[in-house]
């Protein structure tokens, strides 16, 4: 899918929006909404997204939806980094398929990194949903007590 396009209401981000799919939420407030990647490539792998904006990528979302997503983006960082000690976070945002993209609605990737412990590749195996309901509830108490 190229950089530039109409934006796709059935995208699967819109769906969990709409609540017609499913996800293991781990933050939600008016403007945003993040959950655990089904897909991780390290353990805590969460993605960030805007929930008002129809906007497929960072060129095509507006200034205030962008803050708020930044914003928690951060938080959610800093809650992943004190409640699962990983040795590095690394924050992504892809635009456009060549870049990885895979999904057409703006998102933020914030993926923990341990030493001990390679990248997996993106999208390719999917998580056992026992561990990512645990870390789910895990989580969710930790950004309670932020």
């Amino acid at each position: 899918m190229s950089l530039y396009g109409a934006y796709d209401d059935q995208n699967i981000f819109a769906k969990i929006i709409r609540g017609e799919a499913s996800c293991y939420k781990v933050y939600e407030d008016e403007d945003v909404l993040a959950f655990l990647d089904l897909f991780p490539q390290s353990f805590g792998h969460t993605l960030v997204i805007p929930k008002r904006a129809k906007a497929r990528n960072l060129l095509e979302v507006d200034a205030d939806s962008l803050t708020k997503l930044t914003l928690v983006a951060q938080k959610l960082a800093r809650v992943l980094a004190d409640e699962l000690q990983p040795d590095g976070i690394q924050v992504a945002q892809f635009n456009g398929a060549p870049a990885g993209q895979t999904v057409f609605h703006l998102h933020v990737h914030i993926i923990p990194r341990y030493n001990d412990a390679s990248l997996g590749a993106h999208a390719s195996g999917k998580a056992d949903p026992a561990e990512l309901n645990a870390l789910q509830e895990r989580l969710v108490r930790r950004i309670a007590q932020a």
